[in-house]
Order: C-alpha cells, then structure tokens, then sequence
C-alpha cells in the first residue's frame, strides 16, 4: 500500500506556499485519487474512500487559491 503511505504524506505536508508548489501538489493529488479509486472498486474498504475524500479537500482548497477568489 505505498499510495496509502503517499497520501498521508500529503495530508501531513505543510500546505504549498508557491504557485509551482500548488500546481504540483494538485497533479499528485488527482493522480493519486485516481489510482486509489482503482483499489477501492476492488476492495470497496471504507478507509480509502475516506482518504480520497481528505485528498479531494486538500485539492479543492488549493485548486481555489490557483485559479483566484474572483471565480467563486
């Protein structure tokens, strides 16, 4: 389970403070939430579906701040 282990690395990190960072930080986000969906159609466990929900706010909350608060 080393996508587990990425995504709680994640969800500990500090959040990203440059633009660059915030970019990135939203391209491993999405592809770790598409990956960890492949295991949970197999597995259909409760825990990461709950992992990909932290994740999904964690991106939602920077994809905002990329794109401005001018667009909400």
């Amino acid at each position: 389970m080393d996508l587990i282990k990425k995504a709680n690395e994640i969800l500990d990190s500090p959040y990203p403070k440059t633009t660059n960072e915030r970019i990135v930080a939203s391209r491993k986000i999405k592809d770790l939430n598409l990956a960890l969906f492949v295991i949970y159609k197999e597995k259909s466990d409760k825990s990461i579906m709950d992992l990909m929900k932290q994740l999904t706010a964690v991106k939602k909350k920077i994809d905002k701040r990329l794109k401005g608060r001018a667009l909400e």
